[in-house]
């Protein structure tokens, strides 16, 4: 396949990406494709517990370790994992780590109906290289 020099393709490397982040539970928009975005985020502590009535929640672990919590039980992810949060099913998210993963679904979701906790500005400040 050859691409059109002057089109607008990147290639994106997802860990970097996942580490420049400055909140938890924020999400930086990546890419879009078919109607979707492809949001980083990082995460520690957890989310509120929440529901998204428009839409499924897919996230893909590239770092760490993530518990969704929902309410008929727990789905524990490890990198590589692929967990779909079924729309207005109530989950929340929980890291005893920090964890990156990718989202992927047709809207931004950090907020506080997405869960976001008041806390979760980074500290880059203190933060270890």
């Amino acid at each position: 396949m050859e691409i059109d020099e002057e089109s607008d393709v990147d290639k994106v490397h997802l860990p970097s990406a996942a580490s420049e982040l400055t909140e938890y539970w924020s999400q930086r928009v990546l890419a879009s494709a078919n109607g979707n975005l492809f949001k980083v985020a990082r995460g520690i502590g957890s989310t509120r517990w929440h529901t998204h009535e428009d839409q499924d929640e897919t996230f893909l672990l590239l770092r760490g370790r993530i518990t969704i919590q929902l309410r008929a039980g727990d789905v524990h992810l490890e990198p590589g994992d692929l967990f779909v949060v079924p729309r207005g099913t109530e989950h929340r998210p929980v890291a005893e780590e920090e964890a990156h993963f990718l989202l992927v679904g047709p809207d931004i979701t950090s907020n506080e109906a997405g869960g976001k906790p008041d806390w979760s500005y980074v500290d880059t400040e203190s933060a270890a290289p």
